[in-house]
């Protein structure tokens, strides 16, 4: 039994008045990647320089203006990646690069070491501020450990003023989610007293959920009382950097904009330390869907995925929201018919605005083929195999048909799993276009005895074969499938009622190809069923289709 007496909750804090529940996100945040760091940090296998540029390059063309590049002063390797990128020139004019570094001189010393050349750069400086941490891994006072934060403020001013590029300040009271309130605010405060920003030239104090402690509704409040209580808010870039450690890392950042955070810190797909951080595709797909532009170019995911499960050597989960092999797609049979009969109310309205049950966004709009959106397998239900014929294969089945065929697909489902495109439409030829045995339609010849329409007026001869033997019949009706029935019905000696006529053509065009159902009833048996058929000339395919019927009905000569 789990020993959860050994736990206490976390606590939180009061808010009087709070206005975050009551706004809503209208606009992207400043978005900053960390892929390149916290997320190169937590993988296997770190990447290498050519990797991290190969990275950086994607990063650049999905429109990211901040990117933290890096710890200088961690490795070698991190040094010599930003000194590549400064004396390749791969940082473009409009981009600008973060480096992070602990409140330890040597290493701030460093740092500027590996931006030398570089004109704009976010110095990101931090120590831990929490309770925990100030007395179980540093021992120290609370005036200790914002004397860290004053100092290495002290240092990056000094060593920005030697600098021939732009810098801008960047700090974290790391583990913020575990430091008290008015703590926090005293450190930030005693910083920004140091750096003297301006409305022109703002800092950045961001708030980080090192760890998820809480409910996304905390972390707002948190946010939202730091942003009330910040001296000259204007003069402040609030960004927050979200983890996962409770699986809700998109909701606590998505919050934490309603309480007035301005930047965003996560990654692509939500790598990151433990659980993650905070997954940006998913925070931007999510304010796509909602009408607002992410203001990143995040129309590929399938590029997006390609580069960074090779570079990153991790896979995207199958579920993973958007960009998952199976978000898009349906195995519920009435799920299907859900999608199936949304998309065809919204091309019937012929609507601008994408509106499909099942469906937040359109795959297309991300890249993401639309054909895959239903998978068959024995939990699906005739509204699936009906989409799969009309959206593959061009093929409307009568609605009364959509159960008798998606029982054909379900007993093969049992029997292998999942049941691809491919093999529902052979399983389509096999039952319906292809049933020839034993009576098998050759040609027809068809005239009309009279311009009177009242009246049988319809001659036609039919030859076939009969297990093969060659037959022919002639009839008269009042049409040519009224005639075929008759005719059908004196050659076999039995009693056969179509129920239900539809066609259509298959495609466009003086070459297209005409699909004719024929729902027929057996009198003597009761029994009912439908048969297909196709050619290009209506007429010939709906005789195609009553020869269909026949052969399904399993009937044959007495």
């Amino acid at each position: 039994m789990l020993n959860y007496k050994r736990y206490i909750k976390n606590p939180i804090i009061k808010l009087e008045n709070r206005q975050w529940p009551s706004k809503e996100i209208i606009k992207a945040p400043q978005w900053c990647s960390v892929d390149l760091r916290d997320g190169n940090q937590a993988l296997i296998e770190p990447m290498v320089v050519e990797e991290k540029i190969e990275f950086f390059n994607l990063l650049i063309k999905l429109g990211f203006k901040e990117i933290e590049v890096g710890f200088p002063s961690a490795s070698q390797i991190e040094f010599e990646f930003i000194r590549q990128l400064v004396e390749r020139s791969l940082i473009p004019e409009d981009v600008t690069i973060q480096v992070l570094t602990q409140c330890r001189s040597h290493l701030i010393e460093r740092t500027f070491e590996a931006l030398e050349g570089v004109k704009k750069a976010i110095v990101h400086i931090y120590n831990s501020t929490s309770t925990l941490q100030r007395e179980v891994v540093f021992a120290m006072s609370k005036e200790e450990i914002k004397q860290i934060a004053i100092n290495s403020t002290k240092h990056v001013k000094e060593l920005a003023k030697e600098f021939e590029g732009e810098i801008t300040l960047e700090y974290s009271p790391e583990s913020f989610t575990g430091t008290e309130l008015d703590y926090a605010l005293e450190v930030c405060t005693a910083v920004q007293d140091v750096w003297c920003p301006t409305v022109d030239n703002k800092i950045i104090f961001n708030l980080p959920a090192t760890v998820e402690m809480n409910t996304p509704n905390v972390y707002a409040d948190q946010i939202e009382w730091m942003d009330r209580n910040f001296k000259d808010r204007d003069k402040i870039i609030l960004s927050i950097h979200p983890h996962n450690d409770r699986g809700t890392g998109v909701a606590i950042a998505e919050l934490a904009l309603l309480a007035g955070a301005d930047r965003v810190e996560g990654t692509l797909f939500g790598n990151g330390e433990r659980t993650g951080n905070v997954d940006i595709l998913t925070m931007a797909y999510n304010m796509f869907s909602q009408g607002i532009n992410p203001e990143l170019n995040v129309d590929d995911i399938n590029e997006i995925i390609e580069v960074y499960e090779r570079v990153c050597k991790l896979p995207v989960h199958e579920r993973h929201p958007y960009a998952g092999k199976l978000v898009f797609t349906a195995f519920s049979g009435s799920h299907q018919d859900a999608i199936n009969k949304g998309v065809k109310a919204m091309n019937d309205r012929k609507s601008k605005y994408w509106s499909v049950p099942y469906l937040p966004i359109d795959p297309s709009d991300i890249g993401r083929k639309y054909e895959p959106i239903v998978r068959i397998n024995s939990q699906s239900g005739k509204g699936g195999v009906a989409f799969i014929m009309e959206n593959y294969y061009g093929y409307k089945l009568p609605k009364g048909m959509h159960k008798e065929f998606a029982k054909i697909i379900q007993l093969l489902s049992e029997k292998q799993g999942e049941v691809s495109p491919e093999q529902i439409m052979n399983e389509f030829k096999t039952h319906y276009l292809e049933k020839k045995e034993p009576l098998h339609f050759r040609k027809a010849k068809i005239e009309d005895l009279t311009e009177c329409e009242d009246i049988n007026n319809t001659h036609i001869m039919v030859m076939y074969t009969d297990h093969g033997v060659e037959k022919s019949f002639e009839a008269i009706g009042n049409g040519p499938l009224d005639a075929v029935q008759k005719g059908l019905e004196e050659e076999l000696g039995v009693e056969i009622k179509i129920l239900d006529f539809t066609e259509h053509a298959l495609s466009t065009g003086s070459g297209a190809q005409a699909a004719a159902y024929i729902h027929m009833l057996d009198v003597e048996t009761g029994r009912v069923t439908y048969g297909v058929g196709l050619s290009s000339n209506i007429t010939r395919a709906s005789i195609r289709a009553i020869f269909s019927s026949i052969n399904r009905l399993g009937i044959e000569k007495k």
